[in-house]
C-alpha cells in the first residue's frame, strides 16, 4: 500500500467576481461541498469563503490531479445549487483557480486563515488578497 499526503490550499471565485455567496447560501453550499467530496472519496480538511470566493484546504488523493480535484468540487457544486434554485442568479465559477502546496508545519495556520475569512475581508478585498497570493507564491506572468 502507498501512503501519500499532499496538502493543497485552493481558492476559486465566482465568475466575474459576483457576490453571490451570501452567508446563508454559503453555509449551505459549504456543507454540500463537504458531503459531496466525502462521497467522491476526496478529503476536505477546511473550507470557507466570502461573498465571491471559496478557500479550501484539502489532502490530495494519490490518483487524482489538483485540477481534477477542483473540477469535481466546483462543477458539481454549481450544478447542485442551480438545479435546486438556491439563489436568484445562476451560480457559475470562474475557470481559473489558485492552488499551492502546504507544508505540514503550517497546516494549522492555513486552517486558521480559512476559518477567519469574514474577519479577513473586513480589511481587504478579494482582489487585494489575490495580488498578495500572486506575489507571496511568485506566480509571475500568471493570472
Amino acid at each position: 500500500m502507498s501512503y501519500v499526503k499532499s496538502w493543497i490550499h485552493a481558492v476559486w471565485r465566482t465568475k466575474n467576481n459576483r457576490p453571490l455567496l451570501t452567508p446563508s447560501f454559503r453555509k449551505e453550499l459549504l456543507i454540500h461541498i463537504r458531503i459531496n467530496a466525502t462521497e467522491k472519496g476526496l478529503h476536505i480538511d477546511s473550507i470557507n469563503g466570502h461573498v465571491d470566493h471559496i478557500h479550501c484546504l484539502m489532502a490530495l488523493n494519490a490518483d487524482i490531479s489538483i485540477s481534477k480535484h477542483i473540477q469535481l468540487i466546483k462543477g458539481e457544486s454549481a450544478h447542485w445549487a442551480n438545479k435546486n434554485n438556491l439563489i436568484s442568479s445562476k451560480l457559475e465559477w470562474a475557470d481559473d483557480y489558485f492552488a499551492v502546496s502546504v507544508s505540514e508545519s503550517v497546516v494549522s495556520k492555513v486552517r486558521q486563515y480559512i476559518a477567519n475569512q469574514e474577519e479577513h475581508h473586513k480589511k481587504s478585498t478579494f482582489a487585494e488578497e489575490y495580488e498578495m497570493f500572486m506575489k507571496q507564491f511568485n506566480f509571475k506572468g500568471q493570472g
